[in-house]
């Protein structure tokens, strides 16, 4: 089945190409063999730049599954995740994530993540975009009262 959840993920990419949703990058979340999410990415008919076919699948299997956890699913996407979605990915618990196109291939086509790779890795004052952490004592006020809440939902 592998197979045919991935060829259905460079399907709906190939579709969103021909019809200009967005991108050429399509996702399918499945769960115990059952398609869950279905999506493609919709970053310019949206205008949404976390629009991608990876984070619309979540979005659209947690609502689909009325929960925030995703562990026991898979993912098929017809590119390897960028790191948003590669994030995205492990904090919504995904078991295991299919890929077929590579990083490498999105970067010959204009799709290059390339920049935030290694803006990631640089220390916050050598980063293209100005980063200033204030207010450091302030803002444990939420984390604190985090700690304190007896009716939490964690995750």
């Amino acid at each position: 089945m592998k197979k045919e959840f991935m060829q259905m993920a460079i399907d709906i990419a190939v579709e969103s190409v021909k019809e200009l949703n967005g991108g050429p990058f399509g996702a399918v979340i499945v769960k115990d063999g059952e398609i869950i999410a279905k999506t493609t990415n919709s970053v310019t008919i949206v205008n949404d730049p976390t629009a991608h076919a990876e984070i619309n699948a979540i979005r659209q299997a947690c609502h689909e599954l009325n929960t925030f956890d995703l562990s026991g699913c898979d993912i098929y996407s017809s590119c390897e995740p960028c790191p948003m979605c590669l994030s995205a990915l492990y904090w919504a618990k995904i078991d295991k994530i299919y890929y077929a196109a590579d990083r490498y291939a999105a970067e010959k086509i204009g799709f290059n993540d390339s920049l935030i790779y290694t803006e990631l890795s640089l220390p916050e004052n050598e980063r293209s975009i100005p980063v200033e952490n204030i207010m450091k004592e302030e803002g444990q006020a939420p984390f604190e009262l985090w700690q304190k809440t007896e009716n939490k939902i964690e995750y």
